[in-house]
């Protein structure tokens, strides 16, 4: 975990000490920002392993970061801080783009543990042992998913698709006619288990039909399995 790089942009000078401490303490080296379009700017100059992303800023607000931050970089994991505790502030959080998402105010055991679960997720990105799947590309009747570029095309054509779409169409694609509950998609490509969260698995799964089905009402890729929650057709 050393020499990974980090941003912060929160506009508590209290949380902002707190987290570098800690930060350091795991080898982090911390860039810090105040002000959003200032934490905005800098997310692009530097090349961070991890962006923490408070939503409420002056100047810019982290929803709207996020989203900016999503139309070019698709890759940096983005943990969000928030004192709001609605649910729909969670959803919102995470169908951004955010990797990971945390109330305040939060245990700062719990902070680490979620940066360790980003940090070794982003290392890894190991979701699933895949069946059956010994190439770098995944392909089925002309959708092609090239797991070393992360790149989705369909009929040749490339399809924009954010990092959690992409997580989740690879695990669904690498083992076709399993059924994936929404608990367990959850847990498996957010790596933590939002408890009451399953209705962002749907909002995900509808989005990438959106990208990849010619008939969202009839799927042809993405199955919906009646009772447990989705799988990929095993018949292409």
């Amino acid at each position: 975990m050393d020499n990974k790089t980090v941003l912060i942009i929160e506009d508590d000078p209290d949380i902002v000490e707190l987290l570098k401490i800690h930060l350091h303490d795991l080898g982090c080296r911390v860039t810090a920002e105040s002000d959003g379009l200032k934490g905005l700017a800098s997310s692009k100059e530097g090349n961070f392993n991890l962006i923490i992303l408070d939503i409420t800023l002056p100047g810019l607000n982290g929803v709207e970061i996020c989203r900016k931050i999503r139309q070019t970089d698709r890759h940096t994991p983005i943990l969000m801080l928030t004192a709001r505790s609605e649910e729909i502030d969670k959803v919102i959080g995470l169908e951004t783009g955010a990797d990971d998402y945390l109330t305040k105010p939060f245990g700062i055991r719990e902070f680490i543990a979620r940066v360790k679960v980003i940090f070794r997720r982003s290392e890894e990105f190991a979701l699933e042992p895949a069946t059956g799947i010994t190439t770098s590309i995944i392909s089925f009747s002309g959708l092609e998913i090239d797991l070393d570029k992360r790149r989705v095309t369909l009929n040749n054509n490339r399809i924009d698709i954010s990092p959690k779409e992409f997580e989740l169409l690879t695990l669904l694609a690498s083992n076709p006619g399993k059924s994936y509950s929404r608990k367990r998609l959850l847990n498996l490509v957010w790596g933590y288990d939002f408890e009451g969260y399953e209705h962002t698995v749907n909002s995900h799964i509808n989005r990438l039909r959106a990208k990849i089905e010619e008939d969202v009402s009839n799927p042809k890729f993405i199955l919906t399995a009646w009772g447990v929650g989705y799988r990929f057709n095993e018949e292409l």
